[in-house]
């Protein structure tokens, strides 16, 4: 009941700042924006490009997490392997986007795989250092005891540096989550050949202001919906981990 009456205040202030305003070039009207959220909707193409945006965003998350939580775990467990990986590292993290997208466009022009490579590349560095952080602040002293008392090397692995590391990389996902559309839908606006963001810059080319906005919400529930998903299945698998453990 209070999301609604959250939603309703909102739509009001929106309403009437869109009055105050009277400038529909920046801020249309909810009914406007509505109106054209429905059409989008009833609009073949809206799917395939909101389906487009989603696989891509998939392949991006199954990606960073793939590459980015043994590179982490390594750098985690060396010294040596961390001060070699760590400039290569911040280096990545540093390169702006619009440099990136220049490289892409040279190598492959428009495409799915410019986002892709984009996308991974601003998110891959966080997950590397989370997943180092969760190495590094495992107890040395429950691995010393482990030592002594000769437990497996399994269950070692699996019981404490894993047991370590999955709040780390769960919450390392979380926030990927939170932020992956956010630049797959810019890197598709730039250099990509159909999503979301593709739609967005169409819009803008046309002047389609509630157009624009209706895509936008299209863009934050997919962002909310995927969070709360993601966030849940994450709760369930820490705490079967914990449970088996």
């Amino acid at each position: 009941m209070k999301t609604f009456w959250g939603i309703l205040l909102f739509l009001l202030g929106w309403q009437l700042l869109a009055m105050k305003l009277n400038a529909p070039l920046v801020l249309p009207t909810p009914y406007a924006t509505l109106f054209s959220l429905l059409e989008a909707f009833s609009n073949f193409e809206t799917f395939y490009a909101l389906w487009s945006t989603v696989w891509k965003g998939l392949m991006v998350l199954g990606l960073v997490i793939a590459v980015g939580v043994p590179i982490g775990f390594v750098m985690g467990l060396s010294d040596t392997v961390y001060g070699l990986m760590r400039p290569v590292i911040m280096v990545v993290q540093a390169v702006p986007v619009i440099s990136w997208l220049v490289l892409v466009i040279f190598l492959w022009g428009i495409g799915w795989k410019g986002p892709v490579l984009i996308s991974l590349l601003s998110l891959l560095p966080m997950v590397i250092f989370t997943t180092v952080s969760g190495v590094r602040n495992l107890d040395k002293t429950l691995v010393e005891m482990v030592t002594v008392y000769k437990v497996p090397k399994g269950k070692v692995f699996k019981e404490v540096y894993l047991g370590s590391i999955v709040p780390f990389v769960s919450a390392a996902v979380e926030v990927s989550v939170g932020d992956v559309w956010k630049v797959i839908l810019v890197s598709e606006y730039l250099c990509g050949s159909s999503g979301i963001g593709v739609l967005i810059s169409w819009a803008r080319q046309y002047v389609d202001v509630p157009r624009v906005y209706a895509l936008t919400i299209i863009a934050v529930a997919l962002g909310i919906a995927s969070e709360r998903l993601v966030k849940k299945f994450l709760g369930r698998i820490t705490k079967r981990w914990v449970t088996s453990s």
